[in-house]
C-alpha cells in the first residue's frame, strides 16, 4: 500500500495553529508527518495564496527540530521527521544523540531526514559557512558516517539499534551515491518523469556499491499540481508520497490523497 505523508510548512502560522494541524492530520490517518529545517520563511502570501520563492521574504517561521520534539511524542501513529535536516547546522555526533532521545520519546517512530543543505540565507545569517556544494556534500557523507558510528557505541541505543535515515536530494552523481550507501529512504522532487530518472539513477548506484535497492524506501515530494499524476509516481517506483502543506493547513488535498489510496486498495 502506498504511504501518504504530509510536510507541514512551519511558516506564516502560530504555534497553536501548527499544533492543531499536526494532531488533526495524525487523526486522519496519514502515515508520516514532517516539518522542515529552515530559519526563515520561504514563501509569502499574495491575494490569499502562497507562492514559493527562493529569496528572503519576511514572516514568522518556527525552527523545525524543536517543533518535532514538541509534537512528535504527541503523535499517535504517524512516523515523524524533518524533511530534511541540513547536516551543516548541528554537530553530527550531537545530532545522533538528539535523534536517539527523540526516537525513544516517539516510541520508535522517528525518521532522521538529512541533506546537504542549500538555502544560503539560513547559513549566512546564522553564522554557518555556506561553502560550495561539494563541501556540503562531503560534510553530509562524513556526518552520516559519524551518526551511525555513535549509534553503535553510545548508550542508550535507539530502540531499533539505529534510526531509519532518509537522504533528501536529487543530485545523481553524488547525493544518490550517498543515499545508496547510507539511506533507508530517499526523498526526491520534481514531476514524475524527472523523479523516475533519479530513481533509476539510485538503483544504478545501489548496483555499483553492492546495496539491495529494495532496502531503500522511495518517497516523492508532491504539491497540488501533482494530484492528477499520482499513479505516474507509483508507476515510476514511489511507495511513499509526501505532500507539502502550508498555512492555513486546509486538509482537502490530504483528503483527496487518502481517498485516492483507498480506491487503489479496493481495486
Amino acid at each position: 500500500m502506498v504511504k501518504i505523508g504530509v510536510q507541514l510548512l512551519p511558516e506564516h502560522t502560530s504555534f497553536a495553529e501548527y499544533r492543531r494541524a499536526w494532531l488533526r492530520l495524525d487523526a486522519l490517518g496519514v502515515d508520516s508527518l514532517w516539518t522542515w529545517d529552515h530559519f526563515f520563511a520561504l514563501s509569502f502570501r499574495r491575494f490569499g495564496r502562497v507562492r514559493r520563492l527562493l529569496g528572503p521574504p519576511t514572516g514568522p517561521s518556527f525552527e523545525g527540530w524543536t517543533l518535532l520534539a514538541a509534537h512528535g511524542a504527541q503523535t499517535r501513529s504517524a512516523q515523524v521527521g524533518c524533511l530534511v535536516l541540513s547536516i551543516g547546522y548541528r554537530n553530527p555526533a550531537l545530532l545522533s544523540r538528539m535523534a536517539t532521545t527523540l526516537d525513544h520519546a516517539t516510541g520508535g517512530r522517528l525518521v532522521l531526514g538529512v541533506g546537504a543543505g542549500w538555502h544560503r540565507r539560513d547559513y549566512e545569517e546564522y553564522g554557518y559557512p555556506f561553502g560550495t556544494a561539494g563541501e556540503r556534500l562531503r560534510a553530509l557523507e562524513r556526518g552520516l558516517e559519524t551518526i551511525k558510528e555513535r549509534w553503535r557505541t553510545d548508550l542508550p541505543k535507539p530502540l531499533r539499534g539505529g534510526v531509519p535515515i532518509m537522504v533528501g536530494g536529487d543530485g545523481e552523481r553524488v547525493t544518490l551515491r550517498i543515499a545508496a550507501l547510507h539511506a533507508d529512504a530517499w526523498n526526491g522532487f520534481g514531476p514524475p518523469e524527472a523523479w523516475a530518472r533519479r530513481n533509476r539513477a539510485l538503483d544504478a548506484w545501489c548496483a555499483k556499491v553492492g546495496r539491495d535497492p529494495t532496502a531503500i524506501e522511495r518517497t516523492a515530494y508532491i504539491g497540488r499540481r501533482d494530484l492528477g499524476r499520482l499513479d505516474q509516481y507509483v508507476a515510476a517506483g514511489a511507495t511513499h508520497l509526501i505532500y507539502g502543506l502550508g498555512a492555513p493547513y486546509q486538509s482537502d488535498p490530504i483528503d483527496r490523497l487518502l481517498a485516492w489510496r483507498a480506491r487503489r486498495t479496493e481495486a
